[in-house]
């Protein structure tokens, strides 16, 4: 027999506060266009994007952290004393250590939580909601603070026809502690890393610092092929979280997948056959498409908004990169 005894964490998990931040900046289609040739008629009917964020130099990924942290905590009604885990998802902190979530969880004031960051682009935020949740059913942590914040502005080829008038800037988190029901879904993720190629960096930091080339690295991606697998796989995706959380899509109140393209949007509410009562998260329209930040800042803007409310049931799916996957069914703080 095991001398371990069993964890003493929460029975459940829950999001009680969400916060956002996204850069003054307001970035319209025509400042794109001055390096493409494109149109903001071809960029609206291919992405729904009209605007995004872009930040200033003072405006980083630990500033808008923290902005985004202090709205959650506050939102959530504890201290930051309280936070015993701090999960910080990104692709754009260019320091390869330490993690930037150790020095945000210093400038709130969250005392010594575990602190670590992941690298899972855009489904990073259901990464660290899922590893969240773990963390207070476990008992290793009673509130764990999340947060998805990207400067994609850094990484960002402007000359890119493709994928120049894509992302934006901004910081999403939500604050994760104890329920005594079940608030946070299982989650079904996974990766599909023979298609790695479809979206990524161009060059190594290496063969950067090696010379070759002496352009700064960008994202880039193969448009039509990262099209057809969100739309036709990750739909299945959402419907498999539907079905591990025990409901069928007329139990929805509020979907809210990855702001990548709105026309990838309106596919996934077309094969899951969302009745018209759902509310759909569109912050791709004036946000673009800011990849571990994007589900948490298209929350916030429901909530502020008052499209979705407090208690609301909200399918949730990020997908990009790697190519790696997320969904889970929550309820709304």
């Amino acid at each position: 027999m095991s001398k371990i005894k069993p964890s003493q964490g929460a029975p459940y998990a829950r999001i009680m506060g969400v916060g956002g931040y996204r850069p003054t900046r307001v970035v319209p289609n025509e400042v794109i266009l001055e390096t493409i040739d494109s149109s903001d008629e071809w960029i609206r009917s291919r992405s729904g994007i009209a605007t995004r964020h872009w930040a200033s130099d003072e405006e980083t990924v630990a500033v808008m952290s923290i902005e985004a942290a202090g709205k959650a905590i506050a939102d959530a009604g504890i201290t930051p004393e309280q936070i015993g885990g701090v999960i910080v998802s990104t692709v754009s902190h260019f320091k390869q250590t330490p993690a930037i979530a150790t020095e945000i969880a210093d400038k709130i004031g969250a005392g010594k939580p575990a602190a670590f960051d992941i690298s899972a682009g855009c489904a990073g935020f259901g990464y660290g909601l899922t590893l969240a949740r773990g963390m207070v059913t476990d008992g290793s942590a009673e509130y764990v603070l999340v947060i998805g914040v990207e400067r994609l502005s850094d990484l960002t080829d402007l000359s890119d026809r493709a994928t120049a008038f894509l992302f934006g800037d901004g910081a999403g988190a939500v604050i994760v502690g104890p329920s005594k029901e079940p608030q946070i879904g299982p989650t079904v993720w996974g990766s599909e890393g023979d298609k790695s190629e479809t979206i990524k960096q161009t060059e190594s930091w290496e063969a950067y610092r090696n010379g070759a080339p002496d352009k700064f690295p960008a994202i880039t991606q193969e448009g039509q092929a990262v099209f057809r697998w969100a739309v036709f796989e990750m739909a299945k995706v959402a419907q498999q979280a539907l079905d591990a959380a025990g409901i069928t899509a007329d139990d929805l109140d509020v979907f809210i997948p990855h702001q990548a393209n709105e026309r990838i949007i309106d596919s996934m509410v077309k094969t899951l056959k969302l009745p018209e009562h759902v509310t759909v998260a569109r912050d791709v329209r004036t946000t673009g498409n800011t990849s571990a930040a994007s589900i948490p800042l298209a929350m916030e803007r429901l909530l502020a908004t008052g499209e979705a409310k407090s208690g609301d049931t909200a399918l949730v799916i990020g997908f990009g990169a790697g190519l790696v996957y997320a969904a889970t069914v929550v309820t709304l703080p």
